[in-house]
Parts: structure tokens; C-alpha cells; sequence
């Protein structure tokens, strides 16, 4: 019987505990709190980010990392990106140095830009780095935890891990694919929600679909142009993990990096439209550490950089998209 511990009570970390319960596969998520914990047993659903969703019987809830974590197949991670170096060096002593262990986490560190399996592998010296899986793609969690079909990319560059993971999602409403590129699967995950912070702002303005689609096709190839430049294959970016992930979350209203964009199309300031929201947007996050390592690789990336400055810069919509329109023609 394969043990999975996930890390992280997110809407999304709880999908996927429940995803693989439904499939007969023991499964433990770590809660933050013995508080937590017991709420989250006793309601047996996660109210607050997965309502109505019920757990089945292969779902644990725990407090205990030891619990959770002991003879664990694998370790799942499943945390906000600003959080994820905390969360390692909170558990990384429990994990059996045999786990296999992924992450699920669209995002890049803030401080330092790297990619998730870096901090992973940064972290958890016991485990060995090639080991490190990364689960992405067009993923909306509340599709998925109602069943709907879907799919998603499990990374590596061992592919034995991968592999292993890939069979322990694949299901009939669920089709998984391994990829062994797993920088370029980690950066279109993270990249992505940039661009659907400006299909947000596409959508708000009411600006029309060619607008949106000459914006999200320029995207991709702006974050593109860095994955490359920081190792990844081109070929993943027109997959699922890079076209289908920007796809899915520039165009769904569950989307909410899009949600964000449509609040900064009205005006509003960043800071208060996330402190409207409970769940964490990896966009916001992501834009300045993708322009440091944007600087650091001599990649120009015009579209970050103009959601940079409506978000942090005080530039206004109207002025960054006069700004963007202004530039020399060039050749595509």
C-alpha cells in the first residue's frame, strides 16, 4: 500500500489528498495545527477552501509531522511559494531520505528566484536532488475535486520517481504525463500566472478577444524566452504544462490571478485586492522575482514588466498599456 503525506491544506494540496483517496491510496495531510487538525477531521471536508467536497475514508488528517511523514512513498508539498523554504525546514527532519518527493507549488522565491524542486533540493540535502518530482499543468482545482476531466505533467529528471508518481495520479478522469524538462514544467507553471494577471486586466477593461489573445500569445513567448534561457526545451512551453496551464488560467473565471487582474483593471491597488481574498495569487509573487532572473539572464520581458509597474510601481493601467502600444515594431 503506498503512504502519502502532503504538506500544505491548501484548496489545492486538499484536492489532490482527496484525488488520490478516492483512488484507495493512504494518504495524510499535515494540517498547521492540532486546531486545525481536529476541525478538518471532524467536518471530515475542507470548509474553508474546498466546500462540499467530502473526504474519503484513505484521507488522515494530522498535526504530527512524524505521523505523517514516517514511511511516507512520497512527500507531497503543496505551500504558498514564500512559505515553501519555511515549510522544509520544518519537516525536512521527518522525511525519510527514500520518499520520493514533488511539488505542486506554481511559483518562484521571492527572494532568491529559484524554482521549487532548487529550494527542495536546496533544503533537503538527505534526498537526492534528481529524485525531485514537479506536478503541473491546466490545473483549476475545483474541476477537478468534482471529477471533471483533466490532466497534468509530472516532471523529473529521474524518471523512475516520475514515473511513479505519473502512476499514482493516471486515473480515467485524470490523465497524467511525465516530462523530463523539469525546469521548463516548473517555469511555465510559475511565468504563466503572470500573464493571467494581464488577461485579467484584458477581461476588466473589456478591451475585446484580440486584445487578449495577441497579449497572451506575445506572453508565451516572453516567458518562453527566459525558460529557455535558464535551461528549459521549448517544446514544453507549447505543451500542457506551459499552453495548456496558460490557457486554462487566463481564460476561467476560477482563476485567481485572472480575479486579480480584473480588480487592478478598476483601479484598485494590489495589497487590498489580496486581502480581500483567502487563497494565495503566485502571480503577484512571481513577477519580481521572474525580473530578476530575467536581468540576470539578459532576457527583455516588456509584458512582466508593465504588471510590474501597475502593481508596484504606481504606473496606471491606461499609462502601461500606452507604454507597451508605444514600443518600436519589430519582427515577431
Amino acid at each position: 500500500m503506498i503512504k502519502v503525506a502532503i504538506v500544505g491544506t491548501t484548496s489545492w494540496g486538499t484536492t489532490l489528498g482527496i484525488v488520490l483517496a478516492r483512488q484507495e491510496v493512504d494518504v495524510h495531510l499535515l494540517a498547521r495545527s492540532e486546531d486545525e487538525a481536529a476541525s478538518l477531521e471532524s467536518d471530515r471536508e475542507n470548509v474553508r477552501f474546498v466546500p462540499g467536497a467530502v473526504f474519503p475514508d484513505k484521507l488522515s488528517i494530522t498535526a504530527d509531522p512524524q505521523t505523517a511523514m514516517s514511511a511516507a512513498d512520497v512527500v507531497m508539498f503543496v505551500v504558498p511559494s514564500r512559505s515553501l523554504r519555511d515549510n522544509v525546514r520544518r519537516f525536512g527532519r521527518h522525511i525519510d531520505s527514500s520518499s520520493t518527493i514533488v511539488t505542486a507549488t506554481k511559483g518562484l522565491e521571492l527572494a532568491t528566484g529559484m524554482r521549487m524542486s532548487q529550494v527542495l533540493a536546496d533544503e533537503l540535502p538527505i534526498v537526492n536532488g534528481a529524485g525531485i518530482c514537479a506536478l503541473s499543468g491546466p490545473n483549476l482545482a475545483t474541476e477537478i475535486v468534482a471529477g471533471k476531466l483533466s490532466s497534468t505533467v509530472v516532471a523529473s529528471r529521474n524518471v523512475e520517481a516520475a514515473t511513479k508518481v505519473q502512476a499514482m495520479f493516471n486515473s480515467d478522469v485524470f490523465r497524467v504525463y511525465t516530462n523530463d524538462d523539469i525546469v521548463g514544467v516548473e517555469l511555465c507553471g510559475a511565468l504563466k500566472n503572470i500573464i493571467a494577471l494581464g488577461a485579467g486586466i484584458c477581461d476588466g477593461l473589456g478591451v475585446g478577444d484580440n486584445a487578449k489573445a495577441a497579449f497572451m500569445t506575445r506572453g508565451l513567448a516572453e516567458i518562453m524566452r527566459l525558460g529557455v534561457a535558464a535551461g528549459a526545451t521549448p517544446a514544453t512551453f507549447a505543451g500542457l504544462a506551459g499552453m495548456g496551464d496558460l490557457i486554462a488560467t487566463c481564460s476561467s473565471t476560477l482563476s485567481r490571478n485572472h480575479h486579480v487582474g480584473e480588480e487592478l483593471a478598476k483601479g484598485k491597488a494590489v495589497a487590498d485586492i489580496r486581502a480581500t481574498m483567502d487563497n494565495v495569487t503566485e502571480g503577484v509573487d512571481t513577477t519580481p522575482a521572474a525580473l530578476e532572473l530575467a536581468a540576470r539572464l539578459g532576457v527583455e520581458m516588456p509584458l512582466a514588466q508593465g504588471l510590474h509597474d501597475v502593481m508596484f510601481g504606481g504606473v496606471s493601467v491606461p499609462d502601461a498599456i500606452a507604454d507597451l502600444m508605444g514600443r518600436d515594431p519589430k519582427s515577431e
